[in-house]
C-alpha cells in the first residue's frame, strides 16, 4: 500500500474563491464589541490598529467575501491541503469509523495559520502599512506572519511568549530567518512588559500580554498596525478555506462527517473546519458533532464562564463577548502553547452557548498517547495542539465501537511536530505508553 495512497486531493482550480461569513448564521446574533466605558466600539476606534478593510469584515453580515487574487495565489502555493484517510491509524485502534484528517501541515509555516497570515499582509500592504506587530505562543501564528509579511514586502516584529521560546527556540530561527525580529514576552520595550517584569522578574509570559505588547507598539506608531492569527471574526472568515476545502473532499468520495472535531485555543482552527457547516447543523440537513478539544489545564469553554471580557492582560483590547478564564488567567507551561489562551472566538462561543457545538477537554497522558499511536501507525508526529484534536478523535473511535455505530470523523492536523520533540520527551518522563 503506498503511503500516498489514501490522500483525497483537489486540483488548485478548487482551492475556494471566496471566505464563507458565519455570522448570518448564528442562532442568536452576537453582541456587539464594547469599549471600556461599556459602549459599542465604532469602527474608527478600531483604525488605529487595523486596516478599513480588516475592521469591515469583522462586522460584515455579508456571507461570501471574495478571496483577492494575490492573497488567491499566495494560498496556491500549498492549498488546497489534501484530506487524508487515517487507514493506519483505524487499524491500530481496532475501529470500524472511517477516520480523515486534513492535513494543514503542508503550509509553508506547518498550521493553518497560514491561511489569515496571507491575507493580513496583503490587506495591511494595500493600506499603505509598512510594519506589522503581532504575538505568538507556540509559534506557528509567529512564523506564519514572518512569511506573509516577507511576501508582501513587510517588517514584522513578534512577541513570543517567553515560556514558548525557550521551550521551542527553533521557532524563533524559522521567524528569523524571513527578516522578522521576535522578542520574548514580556519584554523592556513595552509599559505592558515592564509592568509584568516589575511584578515578577521571572515571569513566563502569556498570550494575553503578548497582546498587550504588541497592541501597545502598534498604537504607538502611526506605521505600524496590529495583526491577530485567532479570536476575531475576519480571522475565522479567512480560514473557512478549510471546511470547505473538506465539504468538497468528501462528497467527491460519497462521504459526510458524523464528527467534526478540532483543537482550540483561540477558535481559529476549530472554526475554520466548522463554520461552512453550520448553516447545514442548523438546517437539520446532516446530522453533525463538532466538538472543539482543549487542554484540562487551560479549560476556556468547559471551565470559563460567558461573559464580556478583554483580549489581552492590559486591556487594549475591546470586551468581547465570550468564554474567558479571566484576562488575569495564568495558564500552566504546557507544551502547547497555542491553546494556552484564556479566552475564545466570539463565534466559537456564541455557537457553544447556543448549543450549536460541543466542547471537551483531554488530558495530557492521552495527547502523548495517542500522538505516539499516530506516529506509530500514519509516520507523522503531530504538534501538541493539534494531538488534542487526535486525541479526541481516537476516544469518540472507540467509544462508537463500543456502540456498535461507526461514523464518519474528520479531524485537522496542524504544526511541524518536529519541532515540539523536547515536549513530547518531557511528557514521556511522566507518561510511558507501551
Amino acid at each position: 500500500m503506498s503511503l500516498f495512497e489514501n490522500k483525497i486531493l483537489l486540483p488548485k482550480s478548487e482551492l475556494p474563491k471566496f471566505w464563507y461569513n458565519v455570522l448570518p448564521d448564528l442562532p442568536e446574533p452576537m453582541g456587539p464589541y464594547l469599549n471600556a466605558d461599556r459602549k459599542p466600539v465604532s469602527p474608527s476606534d478600531l483604525s488605529a490598529i487595523f486596516p478599513q478593510i480588516l475592521i469591515e469584515q469583522e462586522v460584515s453580515d455579508q456571507r461570501l467575501h471574495q478571496i483577492p487574487d494575490p492573497v488567491r495565489d499566495a494560498l496556491s502555493i500549498w492549498r488546497p491541503t489534501p484530506l487524508v484517510r487515517a487507514k493506519r491509524l483505524e487499524n491500530a485502534l481496532g475501529v470500524s469509523s472511517r477516520i480523515y484528517f486534513k492535513d494543514e501541515s503542508v503550509s509553508p509555516s506547518g498550521s493553518h495559520k497560514s491561511n489569515t497570515a496571507m491575507a493580513q499582509a496583503y490587506f495591511n500592504k494595500e493600506a499603505g502599512i509598512t510594519r506589522l506587530t503581532t504575538e505568538t505562543g507556540a509559534g506557528q501564528w509567529g512564523t506564519a506572519l514572518a512569511i506573509a509579511a516577507k511576501q508582501f514586502g513587510i517588517q514584522a516584529r513578534v512577541f513570543m511568549v517567553k515560556i514558548s521560546l525557550e521551550q521551542k527556540p527553533y521557532r524563533k530561527i524559522l521567524m528569523n530567518f524571513m527578516g522578522a525580529e521576535v522578542l520574548a514576552s514580556p519584554s523592556s520595550i513595552t509599559e505592558a512588559g515592564r509592568k509584568a517584569l516589575k511584578e515578577n522578574p521571572e515571569a513566563m509570559g502569556t498570550l494575553g500580554l503578548a497582546i498587550s505588547e504588541a497592541v501597545e507598539e502598534a498604537v504607538s506608531r502611526p506605521d505600524t498596525n496590529y495583526v491577530l492569527g485567532s479570536v476575531l471574526n475576519h480571522v475565522i472568515l479567512h480560514q473557512t478555506v478549510i471546511g470547505q476545502e473538506v465539504k468538497k473532499q468528501l462528497a467527491l468520495i460519497g462521504e459526510k462527517p458524523d464528527y467534526l472535531i478540532a483543537c482550540h485555543g483561540g477558535g481559529s482552527n476549530f472554526g475554520g473546519l466548522v463554520a461552512p457547516y453550520v448553516e447545514d447543523i442548523l438546517g437539520g440537513k446532516d446530522k453533525i458533532t463538532a466538538i472543539a478539544v482543549e487542554p484540562e489545564s487551560c479549560p476556556t469553554l468547559t471551565g470559563g464562564k460567558f461573559t464580556y471580557d478583554v483580549g489581552d492582560t492590559a486591556g487594549f483590547t475591546p470586551l468581547m463577548p465570550m468564554y474567558s478564564l479571566g484576562a488575569d488567567f495564568q495558564p500552566p507551561a504546557i507544551h502547547a502553547g497555542g491553546l494556552r489562551y484564556h479566552g475564545a472566538s466570539p463565534i466559537v462561543s456564541s455557537l457553544l452557548k447556543s448549543k450549536v457545538i460541543e466542547a471537551t477537554a483531554v488530558s495530557a497522558a492521552d495527547c502523548f498517547k495517542y500522538a505516539q499511536l499516530l506516529y506509530r501507525s500514519e509516520l507523522i508526529v503531530p504538534a501538541p495542539e493539534s494531538a488534542h484534536a487526535l486525541a479526541q478523535t481516537c476516544l469518540t473511535a472507540l467509544e462508537l465501537e463500543k456502540q456498535g455505530r461507526p461514523g464518519c470523523l474528520v479531524f485537522t492536523l496542524s504544526g511541524h511536530g518536529l519541532l515540539d520533540l523536547a515536549a513530547y520527551q518531557t511528557l514521556q518522563a511522566n507518561h510511558s505508553p507501551s
